[in-house]
């Protein structure tokens, strides 16, 4: 009689028929997510060196504009490089006074122009939003349309008809002008930036304050003004920066050079029948540059959540 004798269980029959759990999967699995977050880093950081680099270029001008308003006038063009080898402070005060007046009452002139181009942008713009967002009235779609058009439109080709406009009125060399269109709703960008805004408002809300007795200027004011802040920082925002920067408007109505603004007056710097003072000129751009660098420093935030929150995408 034979008798079989029973071997051990070796690991790999001990198992059969029964699932084990396998670690060279997941070593292969970590080893392939090891090597992909390698791949993902060594990417983002050749995103983020492009980037660095492409910035350094962009601001580079800024940057040697910044360093030639501390160099002599005589050196500003013979060292394109940034490196200072002396501070020359005096195209500060030079510039500052170098004009018919002091350069801050050509920021002043700029200050009323920007105060009330936002006041009308923001008073004349929110109104005609609700207007095409709210009410129902004859050819709103066609109006709508129109105005849409209207930003397509370049500024050069009306300005001939407003110039003969304003001129005949009187309001030739005066910031009326620059200004007074702003309260007409003349800025198209920025009432679809609020109609799409105010079209985001629940239509609730309205029919609660009509149920309270609430009409259309009531609505307006007390129900969907206060849910456009977002909104209303960008617009004063973009008004601030657009209207600070203008020249071309500037130089067409404003000829006296006590009611020149900032651009204006920049441009007197330069004269092509004298030797031009370079360094003042820089050290008064880089002055006029502060304010427009603060207010987009301080109102990022609102500018990113007022595009945000208006449906463009």
């Amino acid at each position: 009689m034979t008798t079989k004798l029973e071997t051990p269980p070796t690991p790999e029959t001990a198992g059969a028929g029964k699932p084990t759990n396998r670690r060279k999967p997941k070593v292969r699995e970590s080893r392939g997510t090891l090597a992909f977050s390698k791949a993902q880093r060594s990417k983002a950081l050749m995103k983020h060196a492009i980037l660095i680099l492409a910035g350094g270029l962009m601001i580079y001008p800024l940057l040697w504009m910044v360093v030639s308003s501390l160099r002599p006038n005589e050196l500003i063009f013979r060292e394109p490089g940034l490196w200072l080898n002396s501070l020359e402070m005096s195209n500060y005060t030079s510039g500052w006074s170098a004009l018919t007046h002091p350069f801050g009452h050509y920021m002043i002139n700029s200050a009323i122009v920007v105060i009330g181009s936002i006041l009308g942008n923001l008073i004349s713009c929110s109104m005609a939003a609700y207007a095409f967002a709210r009410l129902q009235f004859t050819a709103k779609k066609l109006l709508f349309g129109i105005m849409l058009l209207t930003i397509m439109l370049p500024f050069h080709v009306v300005i001939v008809p407003q110039y003969i406009l304003f001129s005949q009125i009187g309001w030739v060399n005066t910031f009326w002008p620059l200004i007074v269109p702003k309260l007409l709703a003349t800025e198209a960008f920025f009432v679809f930036l609020m109609v799409q805004f105010i079209r985001g408002i629940p239509r609730e809300l309205d029919e609660a304050a009509r149920i309270d007795g609430a009409g259309h200027p009531r609505i307006f004011l007390r129900v969907i003004l206060p849910l456009m802040v977002p909104a209303l920082a960008t617009t004063t925002i973009f008004t601030f920066i657009w209207t600070w920067n203008d020249f071309f408007g500037a130089l067409i109505y404003l000829t006296d050079p006590d009611m020149f603004t900032v651009p204006v007056a920049l441009r007197a710097f330069v004269d092509s029948q004298s030797a031009t003072s370079w360094g003042s000129l820089f050290a008064m751009s880089i002055v006029s540059l502060l304010p427009v660098f603060l207010v987009f420093l301080f109102g990022q935030r609102f500018l990113i959540k007022g595009i945000a929150t208006t449906g463009i995408k």
